[in-house]
């Protein structure tokens, strides 16, 4: 009996089509047709992940006969009816939707515990503030990275071992995600209002104590928004498709397991994507030196170095220069994504 024969058997007996098979094993539909039509054979990897899957022996897979088993009462097997998630992917983009607004949220209460015991303790002093306050920030930023930096390798392993994913999202789920997406907006936005609130009545008497509910009430809200719209995002199954061009390196989207017109797809969203990373480089590079500028600029202008007061105008609004180098890269995106559809229609 041929693999052919072995695989289409196995398929059949647990209702699984040969695009859902390929999200499972991370390739292409057109890979699993040419394994079953003997145009090519699967890598070995690929095999034994179908042991795993089937439930079955190499030997029984390649070389034996499987055409009279049944699956167990207990294997995988799934169900008719619509496309179904096979391989995990609403609960892994839950899992970001945790992971990244918590990651981002830490870094901000850790600023906001700095503000709030920034006076109780003396600790050196480094560039005008107090060493307990710059440790604590330092503390809220590691806490960020430990959520940040696995999020983003799972995210990755999960885009190589499932480079296209089947949309299994009902017109149901996608208007459920759209309202709780609107509901956690407007939380979000409350949460920041709030602190800008707490800001404007302690600020006079209690800045310290002002400046922590603020930070604190932004954290709150920068989570609901991040969190809720990933939730929202994900729904988007043809972006996150698009997506993994963007993200994976040249040599992986060359070694993947895909069919021609898929991986030349890849491959131009992924040169695109380097040239729109090479842009807004170089526009984050000019704001940092505009930044730079503005933070020493009195030190500069002045030979004594008694004149510099970090509280002057331009010293006091150098950060704004990577927000705005932000606002500028993503309209820059936006310009992008808009004139490259343009082209590929005329194209």
């Amino acid at each position: 009996m041929s693999f052919r024969d072995n695989l289409q058997h196995l398929r059949a007996t647990r209702n699984m089509t040969q695009e859902q098979l390929a999200m499972l094993l991370g390739v292409s539909r057109q890979s699993v047709t040419k394994w079953e039509a003997e145009k090519s054979y699967p890598e070995m990897d690929k095999l034994l992940k179908m042991c795993q899957i089937f439930e079955c022996s190499l030997d029984d897979l390649v070389q034996g006969d499987l055409t009279d088993r049944t699956p167990e009462p207990g294997a995988a097997h799934v169900p008719a009816g619509p496309p179904t998630d096979i391989c995990g992917y609403d609960d892994h983009q839950r899992m970001m939707a945790w992971k990244v607004p918590t990651g981002v949220a830490a870094i901000l209460l850790g600023i906001a515990v700095a503000f709030f015991f920034e006076d109780t303790l003396a600790v050196g002093e480094f560039n005008g503030n107090g060493g307990l306050f710059i440790l604590i920030v330092l503390a809220g930023i590691l806490a960020g990275l430990a959520f940040l930096i696995p999020a983003g390798m799972e995210h990755s392993a999960f885009q190589k071992a499932h480079p296209y994913v089947e949309d299994f999202y009902t017109e149901d789920d996608k208007a459920r995600a759209r309202k709780i997406f609107s509901a956690g907006l407007i939380a979000g936005i409350a949460f920041i209002f709030a602190g800008i609130g707490c800001l404007i009545m302690l600020e006079e008497t209690a800045e310290n104590v002002a400046l922590f509910f603020l930070m604190f009430f932004i954290a709150l809200g920068v989570w609901n928004i991040v969190h809720y719209s990933m939730l929202f995002v994900r729904t988007n199954v043809a972006e996150y498709n698009k997506s993994v061009g963007e993200d994976l390196e040249l040599e992986e989207i060359l070694d993947m397991q895909v069919d021609e017109a898929r991986r030349e797809q890849l491959l131009r969203q992924n040169q695109k994507n380097k040239k729109l990373g090479a842009v807004c480089t170089a526009i984050m590079i000019a704001a940092t030196i505009v930044g730079l500028a503005l933070l020493f600029a009195p030190v500069l202008a002045s030979p004594d170095p008694d004149a510099f007061e970090p509280e002057g105008t331009s010293a006091m609004w150098f950060w704004l220069a990577w927000p705005v180098g932000g606002l500028i890269c993503g309209i820059v995106a936006v310009l992008w994504d808009a004139f490259g559809k343009q082209n590929d229609q005329m194209g």
